[in-house]
C-alpha cells in the first residue's frame, strides 16, 4: 500500500472530469481521499502470494459483519459450512480447469481439501438457481429509463412526478413508460402496486412520484437480498482481483474519518446521499447511451457494475428473528415496550411504515 503522501500525489495528478468528483474533492482535503489497499499499486511481484495469516485475518474481518445477518435469519454454522463446501467444489471445477478436459474428483479434492466422496456427490447434484423476484426483473429498467429520459426529469436531473394515465397526447405518463420498457404482458398498475409496497414510489391517485433512493427498494427482503448479493459479490470480486494482481486494476476507493460527533456524521451522511445519487444518475445516463450504441454489435457481451455505499457507526436497532428464549416478566414487558416504540416511530414516518 502506498504511503498517504504517495496516494495524495496520485490523486492530485488526476484531472477531475466530472462535477461530482470535483465537488467531492473540494469538500474534503485530498489527503483524506484514500487509496484502498486492494486498489493500490502492486509493490510485489505479480506471482508472489501474501502470507496466509494476513489473508486469514482479512477474510475473518470480511465475514464478521455477515454473522449477525445469518444469526438473525437463523442460518447456523453447519448450514454455512455445507454451503461453503459446495461453493469450493463449484469454483474449483469452473475456474481452475487444466485445459479443456474434465477435472477428476481427486484433483478437486487436492485443490479444495473437500473429501472425495463429498466432491463426487456435489458434482452430481446441481443447485437450483434462485428465481429472480418479480420487482427486480423490471424495476431497475423502468427506473433507469425514468432517470435517463430528459422528458421525465428536471433540468438538474431529478425525477419528475408523472401522471399514471396519459393526460395529454405525447406527454410522459407511467403507463407509456411501462409499455416502452417492459416486454412482458404486465399491467402498469401491477408494477405500481409492487413499487408502493417496496417504498420505491408514491402515488396520490393521479401522479406517481419516484423516491430519491429508488435504485434499491426500502422494503421487501427478497428484493433487497437480490441487490445485496449482486453488489457485494461484484465488490468482493473487484477487490479480490486487485489483491491477486489482476490488470487492469478495478477502481476501489473510500473516504474514512473517525473521531466525529453524531451530528457531523448525520450531515456527512446527507452529503454522501446527495453526491451518490448524482454519480449514480450520471453513470446511469452514460451507460444507457452506450448500451443503445452497442445493441447490434456482436462484441456486446460484457457487463459492468458501478456502486456507491456509505457506512457509519451510529446506533441502530434490528428486530431479532432468532429462536425465542424464556424471559422473565420484566424482560417480556421491556420487549413489548420496545416493539411498541419502534412501531410508533415507523408509523410517524412520511408514507407510513418503511
Amino acid at each position: 500500500m502506498p504511503s498517504p503522501h504517495k496516494a495524495c500525489r496520485l490523486i492530485t495528478a488526476t484531472k477531475f472530469r466530472t462535477p461530482v468528483a470535483k465537488t467531492l474533492c473540494e469538500k474534503f482535503p485530498q489527503k483524506h481521499i484514500l487509496t484502498v489497499v486492494t486498489d493500490a499499486p502492486n509493490q510485489t511481484s505479480p506471482n508472489s502470494q501474501a502470507p496466509n495469516a494476513r489473508l486469514t485475518n482479512t477474510l475473518a474481518a470480511v465475514l464478521r459483519p455477515l454473522v449477525p445477518l445469518m444469526l438473525h435469519r437463523q442460518i447456523t454454522y453447519p448450514q454455512l459450512a455445507a454451503m461453503l463446501k459446495a461453493i469450493f467444489v463449484e469454483v474449483a471445477e469452473e475456474e481452475f480447469r487444466n485445459g479443456q478436459k474434465r477435472q477428476s474428483d481427486s484433483r478437486i479434492h487436492l485443490l479444495t481439501g473437500v473429501h472425495r466422496k463429498d466432491v463426487k456427490r456435489l458434482r452430481e447434484t446441481s443447485a437450483d438457481a434462485s428465481p429472480l423476484p418479480a420487482a427486480v426483473s423490471t424495476g431497475p429498467q423502468l427506473i433507469a429509463q425514468w432517470l435517463g429520459d430528459p422528458d421525465y426529469v428536471t433540468p438538474d436531473g431529478k425525477p419528475l412526478p408523472i401522471p399514471f394515465k396519459e393526460i395529454e397526447v405525447g406527454k410522459p405518463c407511467f403507463e407509456s413508460l411501462v409499455k416502452r420498457v417492459v416486454k412482458q404482458d404486465i399491467r402498469a398498475r401491477v408494477i405500481l402496486d409492487e413499487w408502493l409496497r417496496l417504498g420505491v414510489a408514491e402515488f396520490d391517485g393521479e401522479y406517481v412520484t419516484l423516491n430519491s433512493g429508488a435504485f434499491t427498494p426500502e422494503k421487501g427482503f427478497e428484493e433487497k437480498a437480490f441487490f445485496f448479493a449482486k453488489n457485494i459479490r461484484d465488490h468482493i470480486a473487484a477487490s479480490s482481483g486487485n489483491l491477486l494482481g489482476e490488470q487492469p486494476l478495478h477502481f476501489d476507493r473510500s473516504v474514512y474519518y473517525d473521531q466525529l460527533s453524531a451530528q457531523s456524521v448525520k450531515e456527512l451522511k446527507l452529503l454522501a446521499n446527495e453526491l451518490g445519487m448524482q454519480a449514480l444518475t450520471a453513470m446511469n445516463n452514460a451507460a444507457m447511451a452506450k448500451q443503445k450504441t452497442d445493441q447490434d454489435k456482436q462484441s456486446a457481451k460484457h457487463r459492468m457494475n458501478f456502486g456507491i455505499f456509505s457506512y457509519d457507526s451510529l446506533p441502530r436497532r434490528t428486530r431479532p428473528r432468532g429462536p425465542e428464549r424464556e424471559r422473565s416478566g420484566k424482560e417480556r414487558s421491556n420487549k413489548a415496550e420496545s416493539i411498541a416504540q419502534i412501531s410508533a416511530e415507523e408509523t410517524a414516518k412520511p408514507g407510513g411504515n418503511t
